[in-house]
This record gives C-alpha cells, structure tokens and sequence, in this order.
C-alpha cells in the first residue's frame, strides 16, 4: 500500500442528498490524503454512486462543503473538472471510433494541440499496452483491453484525483489483478484514487483507508486492518486424530468450542505472534499435542456483515 500524505485530495464534510423523500446521504464527512487509495464500500442502495456523482460535479448536494485537489467545488466547479478523472462501471468508449481515436477525441475535448493530443495518445497506448489494437474498433476488444482503454481515456486529461467506480466489475482475476497494477503505478505517480467496488478482496488490497457506507450514513472507517479488529471472531482452530487429546485440549482452554466430529476444538484468539506463542506455551504445559492448528482473523467480510447486518456475498448477487 501507498504511504499516506497529510495533504487531502477530497475533503468534504456535511453532504446530504435527498431524491424526492428518499434520504441517500445524510451527512457524511469525506477526508481523502493525497497520493493514497480510498475505498467506500457499502450495499446496494448505501449511496456510494451518488457520493462519487456529487464528488465528480455530475450532481449537485444539498449541503455541504466539499474541496477536491484544493477547489472549491461550489466556487470553482471547473478547476476541480480540470482536475479529477472519473471512470465508471459502464465504459465511456465510443464503439464507432478507433481506440486510437477514441484517445484523440479525449484530447480534443481536453483542449490539447494537436501534435501533444497524438504525443499523449500514443504515450497512453503503449503504457497500457493497446498499441497492437489502436487502430481496431473496440467492440473487437476484451474486456479488460476495454477498461484499459477506458482508463486510458480518463488520463489524457493528467487528472491529479480519479474516481474509480467498480472498475473491475466483470473482469476475470487475472485482468482484474493487472488493473490492480495499473492502479498501483497511477497512485505510486501521485494520482488519488477514490475507489468503490462490490469486491472486498480488491478494497482489501489496494486501500489505504476504507470507509462503510450504510443508509446514507458511514458507520466505520479505518484502515482495513483497523477494521478487521473492530468485530470479534478470530480463532485458533486445533485439530486432533485422537478423542482423547481432544478432551484434554478442551479442559485446559475453558470456553473454547469443542467439534467431536472433526476432533477440532476453537480457542478464540486475534492471531498475533503474542498470542499465539501463549497458546502453543500453555499446550507445552498441558503436555497436549495438536496435529494441526489454523488461524482465522476476521475479514472485510466479517465487518461487512457486522456493520450492515448483510454478507457481502449476498450484494454481488444483487448486483448482478
């Protein structure tokens, strides 16, 4: 992970957004460090898409103040346009032009001269290795060739902010894990990056910072590991080939949870060395040896599940 500057790329506090009755956001405070990645994450409905649209100036809040790459958003609507980068779910390619053109056409839009709109087009080609396909229509593309040249498209413009809404929905795991890199490199350059995504393994890996986004409100923030250790679960499972043993295990760690059909017994623990060399010492004296022992630290899964009161899981099928 990226090393966390103190300078904020996003700063916004009190947004509140409302659609007719139906409250979105009621309140939420947004602090994003320069040059890191920040991650909201939430069930469907939560109001992720709509705090990325109103941080991108595709919507306006109710209330609130928000200042991205140091602009006021109210006040200078356009340096903060000049600033960020937005690449959706659904990609913004036109099927009808080239890739290559497609990168002109961003260029265009962006104001660039001509000879720097094809410098930086080529450029962005070979960085995303897209040059073999630049002269192809991109409905010959796969998809991940297709989110390359999306996110290609988003940084012609040299964002310094860019937001990142589930950009790898779709995508297998290995293509998924070369935009990993990519994301990496952009924020290894100084980029920002504000990301939301339905896989909590991808918040997991790039964050720096996670934020939980819940009827409208954020009901946890922190780094993932500061997350993982705001719910309870985590345990040492041992297990044993002989019943016996088993038993005896079971005496000498009061309150555990005994398995007499997989000879296993759950001794709860937070998985750190400490604890762990206190368990293996307190085995030593007990005389009790275990035939195998397994760690379980409580995943985004886990807070997910705590926090929202709903799996994961169960929000990738309704995405779908």
């Amino acid at each position: 992970m990226t090393t966390t500057s103190f300078t904020a790329a996003i700063a916004a506090t009190g947004l509140r957004k409302s659609f007719g009755d139906k409250l979105v956001l009621d309140g939420i405070d947004v602090h994003v460090p320069a040059g890191t990645i920040f991650s909201l994450l939430g069930p469907n409905g939560a109001g992720k898409t709509t705090t990325v649209q109103i941080l991108s100036t595709l919507v306006t809040a109710d209330a609130g103040e928000i200042r991205i790459a140091g602009h006021d958003l109210a006040r200078d609507p356009d340096a903060v346009r000049a600033a960020i980068g937005v690449t959706g779910q659904f990609s913004a390619v036109d099927n009808l032009l080239t890739g290559e053109e497609n990168l002109l056409l961003m260029a265009d839009l962006h104001h660039l001269e001509r000879r720097e709109g094809r410098r930086r087009s080529r450029e962005l080609l070979e960085r995303f290795d897209l040059v073999e396909a630049a002269g192809q229509a991109p409905a010959t593309y796969s998809g991940g060739m297709r989110r390359k040249l999306d996110l290609a498209m988003t940084l012609v413009g040299d964002p310094r902010v860019i937001f990142l809404d589930e950009p790898t929905t779709g995508l297998d795991p290995r293509t998924r894990r070369t935009m990993w890199e990519i994301i990496r490199e952009l924020v290894a350059g100084g980029v920002t990056i504000f990301l939301t995504t339905q896989y909590l393994e991808e918040a997991d890996e790039l964050a720096d910072r996670i934020a939980l986004l819940d009827n409208g409100r954020l009901v946890a923030e922190g780094t993932p590991a500061e997350l993982k250790r705001m719910v309870p679960g985590g345990h040492v499972s041992l297990r044993f080939t002989d019943p016996g043993r088993l038993a005896a295990a079971a005496l000498a760690f009061p309150g555990s949870t005994r398995d007499d059909d997989t000879f296993t017994l759950q001794v709860a623990s937070d998985g750190g060395v400490r604890s762990l060399r206190a368990l293996l010492d307190h085995l030593d004296r007990a005389g009790i040896e275990a035939d195998e022992l397994t760690v379980h630290t409580p995943d985004l899964d886990d807070v997910f599940l705590s926090l929202t009161g709903r799996p994961a899981e169960q929000q990738k099928e309704l995405a779908r």
